[in-house]
């Protein structure tokens, strides 16, 4: 049996197929943490030959991935078709800034629980505010881990708890349905990163904060992004009237110098596969992996 937070899957896909057409034009919060994840990524020496951008969206991060890594080959991935359809027109615009015999972009639809790439395939994972529609982080992060090169890393962006804490007060006592997503906290984002092999796990925390005229802007931009609650709990229908009313007063008490708030609670992570790889077998035992000749070289054998 599904518990009532658990992440329709299905339901994810179809509220970012919708929002394709609509979501660069609210997505301002999105393209501020991608700013954000780029200055941190400034101070890791790394030359990856094979990147996954996964959750590529509209490709704003594959558009900066692909000018910062040039010589990579890129692979765009996302659960939604019409995000990659996206991502892929707007990418033929932006092709005349680059060399012509430079590796070209896949773009890939599928889950990011379930890659459908070999193991030890890639050298980085650059993931922008998508983990927050995982339910099993371990689960998902093993999947990374075994995708990644020994020695590879993992850097990314998700919500935590915090996020949108206005909206989830002014729900509470509504209706009883889960309305806003839940998110994951910081140290149990470390925790399952460690759980998964990941080595050097290092965690950042801040608070953006957007502010609307009104409840009805604000639910509107988070429908533009994609954004739906997607709880298998989430209650079918539509509020009435007076549920609708309800819920403005109740997020009214918010109020600040004319705006109405949204937090986002935005956590930056990034970790490395250790160089000595842990592979676990079917019945549990773990294997480490590390180069023969490397070794051999550095004891002078």
């Amino acid at each position: 049996m599904n518990e009532p937070d658990t992440l329709d899957k299905r339901a994810i896909r179809r509220s970012f197929e919708r929002a394709a057409q609509t979501y660069d034009a609210a997505a301002v919060l999105q393209r501020e943490i991608a700013d954000r994840m780029l200055e941190r990524l400034d101070i890791m020496r790394l030359q990856p030959r094979t990147l996954l951008d996964l959750g590529s969206g509209t490709g704003e991060g594959t558009r900066v991935l692909r000018q910062r890594y040039p010589d990579s080959e890129l692979i765009a991935l996302d659960l939604a078709l019409g995000m990659l359809q996206q991502g892929r027109t707007k990418l033929s615009s932006w092709k005349d800034r680059l060399p012509w015999n430079k590796p070209s972009v896949r773009h890939v639809c599928a889950d990011a629980d379930a890659l459908p790439l070999k193991s030890d395939s890639l050298d980085m994972i650059w993931s922008n505010v998508t983990l927050q529609w995982c339910n099993n982080l371990e689960k998902t992060f093993g999947e990374f881990y075994r995708a990644l090169n020994p020695g590879g890393l993992l850097f990314f962006s998700t919500f935590g708890p915090d996020t949108l804490k206005e909206l989830r007060s002014a729900f509470a006592g509504l209706d009883g349905y889960p309305h806003v997503s839940r998110f994951v906290d910081m140290h149990d984002i470390g925790d399952a990163l460690s759980h998964s092999g990941f080595a050097a796990p290092v965690m950042e925390m801040e608070c953006l904060t957007l502010t609307y005229a009104d409840l009805r802007s604000m639910l509107r931009e988070l429908k533009d992004i994609g954004a739906h609650n997607a709880a298998m709990g989430r209650r079918s229908g539509l509020m009435g009237r007076g549920e609708w009313q309800a819920l403005q007063q109740a997020y009214e008490q918010f109020r600040r110098d004319g705006r109405l708030p949204a937090t986002f609670e935005v956590i930056y992570g990034h970790a490395w596969v250790p160089e000595q790889k842990r592979r676990q077998l079917d019945d549990g035992r773990q294997v480490i992996q590390f180069n023969i000749q490397q070794r051999r070289a550095k004891h002078g054998i």
